[in-house]
């Protein structure tokens, strides 16, 4: 009875022996598998509007972008909505995203949502626009300081020194709006006389009633620059509407209605800000941060000026 009692003792020792040396493969399989997994990255991407071509156009050079780095992308619309914006970055947190990449719809309120992101240890990079408050890694953005000097000097050119001129602004509030305005009327405060500057908040529609109210109350002015092309172009309908063809629209973007209208001879100008660029150096930079490198706070993209 004893020798069978340690007969039976040796076998089970031996057997689970023979388990462990079988497992232990497998767990190594599971730990490479792991180990691919956690190279996938996931990048949120909350954008103002998609109403915008330019941003429209933005998406596409991002989404291209993520596909060559194999980056899953998640792209959100908040229709210039801040509440949406900040809701729509709380959904994009609580699918797991590994960072955020936001276009805000304000510079102010998007600190709400940049801070959520913050609180999760989630890395935000800002596009095209900036932020006012939170943690960002990194502003990929054109110099709209520079783009509003180019804009201001090119209505110089077309208007003369000390003409009447107005000034379409963007959504109040927006790193884009104050800092293009900045730089126009850099140029404007010396060299023209801005008779009036107004909203109409990046949009066309807009811009063709502020426009056509403009012209009512200040019928002698011989250009307009608008903060973006949507504004122009509405502007630019208001004006032929009018049956005043003297009056001469300098927008910014470059989007293809724009150029188109350039190259048509009915818009004087647009600042190319090459929105296809700034999706891809944002999904570079992202690559970048997620890998663990340092990248610079603020990453400039090239402009250019777009005339007949």
């Amino acid at each position: 009875m004893k020798k069978t009692g340690l007969w039976v003792i040796v076998a089970l020792i031996s057997a689970l022996m023979i388990a462990c040396t079988t497992e232990s493969p497998a767990n190594d399989s599971n730990n490479e598998a792991s180990g691919e997994e956690n190279g996938d990255y996931t990048v949120g991407f909350s954008i103002s509007t998609l109403n915008n071509p330019f941003f429209v156009t933005l998406q596409e050079g991002a989404e291209e972008k993520a596909e060559e780095l194999g980056i899953e992308l998640n792209v959100v619309d908040a229709q210039d909505d801040d509440s949406k914006q900040v809701n729509d970055v709380e959904d994009l947190i609580q699918q797991g995203i590994d960072l955020l990449l936001i276009n805000p719809t304000d510079s102010s309120s998007v600190i709400t949502a940049i801070e959520l992101a913050n609180a999760e240890g989630i890395p935000v990079i800002t596009v095209d626009r900036g932020s006012d408050g939170g943690e960002v890694v990194s502003h990929i953005a054109s110099d709209n300081v520079a783009g509003g000097e180019m804009a201001g000097e090119l209505l110089v050119d077309l208007v003369g020194e000390d003409a009447e001129v107005a000034e379409l602004e963007g959504i109040p509030g927006s790193s884009a709006a104050r800092e293009r305005g900045e730089g126009f009327n850099n140029v404007a405060d010396e060299s023209l006389d801005v008779v009036t500057s107004q909203t109409a908040n990046f949009d066309r529609a807009e811009g063709l009633s502020v426009m056509e109210n403009i012209l009512q109350g200040h019928p002698d002015i011989k250009g307009v620059f608008a903060h973006n092309d949507e504004m122009a172009l509405g502007a630019l309908e208001a004006i032929e509407g009018s049956g005043n063809e003297d009056v001469v629209v300098v927008g910014f973007d470059a989007t293809d209605d724009a150029v188109n209208a350039v190259e048509n001879g009915r818009l004087a100008g647009t600042v190319a800000q090459q929105p296809v660029l700034i999706g891809e150096e944002a999904l570079e930079a992202a690559e970048a941060v997620l890998n663990g490198e340092d990248i610079e706070e603020f990453i400039p993209v090239d402009l250019e000026l777009v005339t007949e």
